[in-house]
C-alpha cells in the first residue's frame, strides 16, 4: 500500500507531522477528518526528500531510536499504559522531529491501531522489519513490555559494537589526514619559497629535488583538478554502488579481499546471529524471522545468502544446515548453531555466536590496526624525509656556486 506524509492542523491549531499507509490521498484527507484534524499537505512518500518542511531537523537515526526503545521499555516495565507512557515520551522529545514521531504514535494508538501497526507506518525509517515484527510478537503474547526491553538491549549491543569499529578506526584516519596535511602544507607554502630562490640563482640542481619542485608547482596549480577527480571518483562510486548491479560486485569484492573479506564475513555473522536469536527469544516464529534477517544484512550478497537459506528452512531443512552449504559463513558458527538446534537452544546459541564473533572482530581489528598504525607512520615518514633530504642537496649545491 502507498505511503504517505503529512501536514495537518488540530481544532487549536497546532500542526503536526505524520507517515500514512493509505489508497490515495483522498483517503488519507478523509482519515485525517475523522480523527479531528484539518489536511495542509498530503504528499507520496517518494516526495519527501523534497518536502523540507516536513522534516526541518533532518532524519530520525539510531542514536535516537535507542533512547526511545529504552524509555518505552522502561515506562512500560513501570506498569503505565500505552497511551500514557507515548504522552510522557512526547513531553520528553529532545526535538522536533521526535515530538512529532512520538506524537504521531500516540494519535493512531488513540485512534484504535495497535502499537505495531502505528510503527509500521514508518517503516523503513526509523522503524524496520525487525522492531515491528518484535513489537507485534510482543503483543500477541501479552509481553509487549520483554519484547521492548529486548529490542533495546539489541539495539544497544548492536550500537556498542559499531561504536567500537569507528573507534578502532579514527586513530589511524586522524593519523593519514594530519600526515597528508602536513605533505600539503610543505609543498603549497614551504617549498615554492625555496623554488624562488633557485631560480634566482640559476644553479643546477639536483633530480630529487626538480622532483619534488615539479610535484609542488603541480599541486599548486592544479589543486582543483586534485579535488574535483577525488571528488567525482566519490560520486560516482556512489551512483555505482547505488544500483543493484553496482552493489552486488561492490560487496562481492568487499568478500574478496583477504584481511576485509574475512572481517566482513564475520561482521555478517554477528549480526545474522544477534537479529535472528533476538526475534526468536522474542517469540517471532522462525520463518518470519528468517524473512526479516535477509534485510538486515548490509553486504547484499551475504543478504541473498540468508534469503537462500530462509527458502531452505521452509522446504523443511535446519538453519545449520542450509547456513553449511555457503562456505563464506564460519565453521565455528555453523558447529554452534547446529548444537542449538539439537539441544532445542537455538535462541541462545545465536546470541552466544553474535557474543563470540563480535568480540573476535574487536580483537582482530585491534592487530590489524596494530600493524597498519606503524605503517602509515613509516610511509609519511618516509615522504617527510624525501622532501628535507630533496631540499638539503639543493642548499648544499648552492655551495658549488662560482662566486
Amino acid at each position: 500500500m502507498p505511503v504517505f506524509i503529512y501536514k495537518a492542523a488540530d481544532r487549536r491549531g497546532q500542526t503536526v507531522d505524520g507517515v500514512m499507509e493509505a489508497t490515495d490521498e483522498r483517503a488519507v484527507v478523509e482519515r485525517l477528518h475523522k480523527e479531528a484534524y484539518y489536511p495542509i499537505r498530503v504528499v507520496p512518500h517518494a516526495e519527501r526528500a523534497a518536502w523540507f518542511s516536513l522534516a526541518p531537523s533532518g532524519r530520525i537515526g539510531q542514536g535516537d531510536l535507542l533512547p526511545l526503545t529504552q524509555q518505552l521499555a522502561t515506562l512500560f516495565e513501570a506498569g503505565l499504559p500505552l497511551d500514557r507512557a507515548l504522552g510522557i515520551l512526547e513531553e520528553l522529545a529532545p526535538n522536533p522531529r521526535m515530538k512529532a514521531l512520538v506524537a504521531d504514535l500516540l494519535r493512531s494508538v488513540r485512534g484504535g491501531s495497535s502499537l505495531s501497526d502505528a510503527l509500521a507506518k514508518h517503516h523503513p525509517r526509523p522503524f524496520s522489519r525487525l522492531y515491528i515484527n518484535m513489537v507485534r510478537a510482543g503483543e500477541k503474547g501479552g509481553v509487549l513490555e520483554v519484547s521492548l526491553r529486548r529490542l533495546a538491549e539489541f539495539l544497544e549491543a548492536r550500537a556498542a559494537f559499531r561504536e567500537a569499529i569507528v573507534s578502532a578506526l579514527a586513530y589511524p584516519l586522524v593519523i593519514t589526514a594530519v600526515g597528508a596535511g602536513a605533505i600539503v602544507f610543505l609543498l603549497t607554502f614551504v617549498i615554492p619559497r625555496f623554488a624562488t630562490i633557485f631560480s634566482d640563482l640559476g644553479q643546477t640542481i639536483p633530480m630529487p629535488t626538480q622532483v619534488l619542485l615539479s610535484v609542488s608547482a603541480a599541486v599548486q596549480g592544479y589543486w582543483w583538478a586534485m579535488i574535483g577527480a577525488v571528488l567525482a571518483a566519490i560520486l560516482a562510486w556512489r551512483v555505482w554502488t547505488g544500483t543493484p548491479e553496482g552493489r552486488l560486485q561492490w560487496d562481492q569484492t568487499l568478500l574478496g579481499l583477504p584481511i576485509v573479506g574475512r572481517l566482513t564475513a564475520k561482521i555478517e555473522t554477528a549480526r545474522f546471529a544477534r537479529t535472528l536469536g533476538t526475534m526468536l527469544k522474542s517469540g517471532v516464529p522462525v520463518l518470519g524471522a528468517m524473512a526479516v534477517v535477509g534485510d538486515m544484512m548490509t553486504n547484499q550478497i551475504v543478504g541473498r545468502w540468508v534469503s537462500r537459506v530462509a527458502d531452505a528452512v521452509k522446504r523443511g531443512s535446519t538453519i545449520a544446515s542450509a547456513l553449511s552449504e555457503h562456505t563464506r559463513f564460519p565453521p565455528l558458527a555453523i558447529h554452534m548453531v547446529r548444537v542449538g538446534e539439537e539441544t532445542g537452544r537455538l535462541e541462545e546459541m545465536l546470541l552466544k555466536v553474535a557474543d563470540t564473533f563480535e568480540t573476535d572482530v574487536r580483537v582482530e581489528l585491534r592487530r590489524v590496526i596494530g600493524l597498519l598504525e606503524p605503517s602509515i607512520i613509516l610511509l609519511m615518514g618516509v615522504l617527510v624525509a624525501f622532501i628535507v633530504v630533496a631540499m638539503l642537496m639543493a642548499i648544499f649545491s648552492i655551495n658549488e656556486i662560482p662566486l
